[in-house]
């Protein structure tokens, strides 16, 4: 009975054996899947010729298909880069309709690359494959515009400044056999900004915008 056990037990690990080979020095990563970024706004009020409007901006989430590459330094660091489809986030008063024009002011869009080195836990045996990582970000903001009935009232030229900063994140591997592996991870992204536009003839701005979102992604990955 014990031999027949153990017999059993050597077939059920053969069975499993590529869930043991985890990621190696050397290995690069191609994952690709579903990106979420959610900001966790806060913003001081938008002046506009000189007033303080009274109102600050709040900032949608969007989902894009993520992308990222990661390269194994040694068995336990990788260097990864994030990357992804652009961004759009709609922009909107934090109060209903402050100008008259709706509570939509208008939309922006961005890309977020993000360079992280991530330090993984397991050894090699364990198929599953928790890690942390903190690295840099910048961001690309563009296509900033206003709705047609802010533009109607007056507001152009709206303009967002670019973005450096840090990021952090934990994420897991689940090692499906040589080749493939499932990932999700969640990032924390430090993303300060500042908006400048023009009410008319005179000038308006948010000089702090602190969107620093919440990134979650889940991915399908493959080792080269």
């Amino acid at each position: 009975m014990r031999t027949h056990t153990l017999s059993a037990l050597c077939l059920t690990l053969a069975a499993i054996a590529p869930f043991a080979n985890a990621h190696q020095q050397g290995d690069l990563l191609v994952r690709g899947g579903l990106t979420t970024v959610a900001p966790d706004e806060s913003t001081s009020n938008i002046l506009a010729g000189g007033a303080d409007l009274g109102v600050a901006l709040n900032i949608g989430n969007d989902t894009q298909l993520g992308l990222n590459i990661a390269y194994f330094i040694t068995d336990n660091i990788n260097i990864e880069l994030l990357a992804a489809t652009p961004f759009k986030h709609d922009v909107e008063f934090s109060v209903p309709d402050p100008l008259g024009t709706g509570n939509q002011l208008g939309e922006v869009t961005h890309l977020p690359p993000t360079l992280t080195a991530n330090y993984y836990f397991n050894d090699a045996s364990s198929a599953f494959q928790p890690y942390v990582g903190a690295g840099i970000n910048y961001t690309f903001i563009f296509d900033e515009e206003f709705t047609s009935a802010n533009n109607n009232a007056g507001l152009n030229d709206l303009s967002l400044d670019n973005s450096l900063g840090l990021s952090a994140q934990v994420g897991m591997d689940y090692i499906v056999d040589d080749k493939w592996h499932v990932n999700a991870a969640v990032r924390f992204i430090d993303i300060d900004t500042e908006a400048t536009f023009n009410v008319g003839d005179a000038s308006g701005a948010v000089e702090d915008i602190e969107i620093d979102p919440w990134v979650y992604t889940i991915s399908v990955g493959y080792t080269f």
